[in-house]
């Protein structure tokens, strides 16, 4: 009996979120990394697509939130990861 699991996607990390992530600590940091290998392996989690003047996805991980837009066919790139009560602002 074969699955039909969906295709892996690349991702490709600003230097803002590579730099964002330092910032949190391990523990956190740990908890996002999860959080966005879940949802790359079987598309769960709580993604929505932003409304203008942002044309980006944003995937909440707790009270955080990683932005993300498609790059390719098979690629994200990850443009942030914040605080929910710094990242709309």
């Amino acid at each position: 009996m074969s699955q039909n699991f969906p295709l892996r996607i690349s991702v490709i990390w600003s230097p803002e979120a590579r730099a964002n992530l330092r910032a949190i600590s391990r523990e956190l940091a740990i908890q996002i990394l999860h959080c966005l290998d879940r949802y790359l392996s079987n598309r769960s989690g709580d993604v929505k697509k932003l409304k203008p003047p942002h044309n980006d996805f944003r995937l909440r991980c707790g009270d955080y939130r990683l932005f993300f837009y498609p790059s390719g066919e098979n690629a994200i790139e990850i443009t942030a990861i914040m605080h929910r009560r710094e990242a709309y602002r």
